[in-house]
C-alpha cells in the first residue's frame, strides 16, 4: 500500500480593506456600479495597504492556520509559496516566511511564479513530491497583492482583482484512494503579452517613461509600470484551451459531469465563468462562485474556493471536485480531487 496525497486543513486570509463597487465609482464617477456589478458578478475585493506585502498576508494566513491547528507546524517537511508579488527578487519569498512562521529549519522552501492556475501547479508539486516518498506533509501558501501593479483608474483590471493568502496543508494518506488524481498541465507563451507588467524587472527595468500614463480606446489609464491585460484575448484563450482540459480530465478519469459534486475553476469573473458554464452544460448547483465577495485572488481563488466548499459540505459525506486553473503565463491544469 503507497501514501497517496491529501488536502486536508485549509484557512485563507483577507486584508481588512473593503473595496466595493460603490467605492470605486466615487473615485471614478464616469464608472457606474450596476454595469460593474453585471458584467463582473463582483461586489468586493480586499485590498492591502501600501506597506502589506504578499509576504505579510501569507504570514497572516499562516499564523491564522496555525492558531486552529497548532500540530500542524511541526508536521510540515516542505513549504511552497506561490506568488507573482514578491518582497525581493531575491532573497525567495518562502525562507523569509518559514522564518516570520517559526516552521524547522530542516524544511524545504521554494517560490514558484504562477498567478492563475499557481495553486494546481503547486499541488502537482506537491503531490510528486508526497507519493515518491521525498515528504509526508507540505504547506502550500499562495498569496497576491496585484493591487499594488494596478492603476486606480483602469477599470479592466482594477474591478476585478483582489488581494489575498491561503495556506493549504497537503499530507500523506496510507491507503488506496487516489484523493488528488493525475493533474493535466498547458503552456503557451506566446499569449505572454496578454497579461503582463511590461516594466520593473531586468528586461524593461523602470526608467523615466515607466510611469508615463496613456489612455486606450476604452478610456483605461495605465502606465508601463501597471497591470495590462487584454481581456478579449484572456476571454478568447479561456474559451479555446478550457474545454479540452476539462474534457481530457474527465475521460482519463473514466468520469462524466454526473460524477462530478462540484467544479471549482478559477475564479476569473461572471462573464468568463458563465460562459465555459454555458460551454460545458455544467448545472448551476454544481458551479462554485465565490467571486462576488473576493473578486479575482489570482492563484488562492481555487483554494479559498475547496474552504467554502469544505465548511459546506455534511460531515462524513465525501465530495468529489473538478478543479481547473487558466490564465497568466499563458498557462492551465487541472485535476480531480477527494475531500
Amino acid at each position: 500500500m503507497k501514501y497517496n496525497s491529501y488536502i486536508d486543513k485549509i484557512e485563507f486570509f483577507v486584508p481588512p480593506t473593503k473595496l466595493t463597487n460603490k467605492k470605486l465609482v466615487d473615485e471614478n464617477p464616469s464608472w457606474d456600479v450596476d454595469k460593474i456589478y453585471n458584467k463582473t458578478g463582483i461586489k468586493n475585493r480586499y485590498i492591502a495597504d501600501i506597506n502589506t506585502t504578499a509576504t505579510d498576508l501569507a504570514v497572516h494566513a499562516g499564523k491564522k492556520f496555525f492558531e486552529k491547528y497548532p500540530e500542524k507546524k511541526e508536521e510540515i517537511d516542505y513549504l511552497i509559496f506561490c506568488t507573482q508579488s514578491p518582497d525581493f527578487f531575491l532573497p525567495t519569498s518562502a525562507c523569509l516566511i518559514q522564518d516570520r512562521l517559526g516552521l524547522r529549519t530542516g524544511i524545504g522552501a521554494i517560490d514558484i511564479n504562477q498567478g492563475c492556475t499557481g495553486f494546481v501547479y503547486a499541488l502537482s508539486l506537491a503531490k510528486g513530491m508526497i507519493e515518491s516518498n521525498q515528504v509526508k506533509n507540505v504547506l502550500i501558501i499562495t498569496s497576491e497583492t496585484y493591487s499594488k501593479y494596478i492603476n486606480d483608474k483602469d477599470k479592466s483590471v482594477r474591478t476585478l482583482f483582489g488581494d489575498a493568502a491561503c495556506c493549504t496543508f497537503i499530507n500523506s494518506k496510507k491507503d488506496d484512494t487516489e484523493y488528488i488524481s493525475k493533474i493535466l498541465h498547458g503552456t503557451d507563451g506566446k499569449g505572454g503579452q496578454h497579461l503582463i507588467v511590461p516594466h520593473g524587472a531586468h528586461k524593461y527595468p523602470i526608467d523615466e517613461t515607466s510611469y508615463i500614463e496613456s489612455e486606450d480606446t476604452s478610456k483605461n489609464i495605465r502606465s508601463p509600470a501597471n497591470l495590462y491585460m487584454n481581456g478579449a484575448a484572456i476571454y478568447t484563450f479561456t474559451l479555446t484551451k478550457i474545454p479540452k482540459l476539462f474534457n481530457e480530465i474527465l475521460k482519463l478519469n473514466k468520469m462524466t459531469i454526473d460524477d462530478i459534486d462540484i467544479f471549482i475553476f478559477h475564479q476569473a469573473n461572471k462573464f468568463v465563468l458563465d460562459a465555459m458554464q454555458r460551454k460545458l452544460k455544467i448545472p448551476d448547483h454544481k458551479m462554485h462562485r465565490s467571486y462576488e465577495e473576493f473578486g479575482n485572488t489570482v492563484s488562492s481563488t481555487i483554494p479559498i474556493g475547496i474552504k467554502i466548499e469544505q465548511d459546506l459540505k455534511e460531515i462524513d459525506n465525501n465530495k468529489t471536485a473538478l478543479i481547473l486553473g487558466f490564465g497568466v503565463g499563458l498557462s492551465w491544469a487541472g485535476t480531480i480531487i477527494k475531500f
